[in-house]
């Protein structure tokens, strides 16, 4: 399935950063880093519940918002970058 995940950390301490790139070092054992806090992917069912419970060790519930968008494989969605930058994921060998 394919996957968007975008999260945004509550930073009012520095214990508060290490969080943050804790929840980033998350992100990218399972997905590719588009922008700041948003990643995407293809992932199966099971590493997706790995992400998820990783994520949720991680994070803190009441303070920061962490959300996943799933697409089914047989789903078709166009990406489309609407400014000159590179596309972060061209690099990406599937």
């Amino acid at each position: 399935m394919k996957v968007i995940l975008i999260y945004d950390i509550s930073l009012l301490s520095r214990r508060d950063q290490r969080r943050l790139i804790n929840v980033m070092k998350v992100a990218r054992k399972y997905l590719h880093h588009v922008q700041k806090s948003v990643f995407e992917g293809e992932i199966t069912e099971g590493k997706l519940a790995k992400l998820e419970h990783e994520i949720l060790e991680v994070v803190d519930k009441d303070r920061d918002s962490v959300i996943i968008y799933t697409f089914p494989d047989s789903t078709n969605f166009q990406r489309k970058i609407l400014t000159n930058v590179k596309d972060p994921t061209s690099n990406i060998i599937e």
